[in-house]
């Protein structure tokens, strides 16, 4: 009988130690081990969370990005329209200037072929009036009178 009650004792002292680990061991064992498993769902959700904030930020950068690219297209586009406008207009410029530089020098051409006209016709009236008192101072013959117009031809 002494192994038996060994045997007895033993499975009391087991039952009791079974008995004091799931009322007393157990309880604080299974809270720390659902306060780690809570803490590592919440730091599992975090990093999802984490992952499409991510990729919300990623797809509103890369629509920003677009944006920018695009508003920086459309000035270039812009400001090439307008060097392309302001060299028309400064071709237009230099040709209004150019046609009225050219009418100013066809003016003043013209001018000055209206006073050597008018000086050329006083030179022409001067020598007639000098033919004129030649052929009147002298007799009048046709042979003389022809000798001074042809004097009169070659100096006009």
């Amino acid at each position: 009988m002494s192994i038996n009650a060994t045997f007895f004792a033993q499975l009391a002292v087991l039952f009791l130690l079974v008995l004091f680990t799931m009322k007393f061991v157990w309880p604080i064992i299974t809270t720390a081990l659902d306060e780690r498993a809570q803490l590592i769902k919440s730091g599992l959700d975090a990093a999802d969370n984490a992952k499409l904030e991510l990729a919300v930020a990623n797809k509103r950068v890369e629509s920003e990005l677009a944006s920018s690219r695009g508003d920086a297209a459309a000035r270039l586009a812009d400001a090439e329209r307008r060097a392309q406008v302001m060299v028309e207009e400064a071709k237009t410029r230099a040709t209004e200037e150019g046609a009225k530089i050219v009418a100013a020098a066809k003016a003043e051409a013209e001018a000055q072929s209206v006073q050597v006209r008018e000086a050329l016709r006083e030179q022409v009236a001067a020598l007639a009036v000098k033919g004129a008192e030649q052929i009147l101072r002298r007799e009048v013959n046709a042979t003389v009178h022809a000798d001074l117009l042809g004097q009169l031809k070659k100096e006009l």
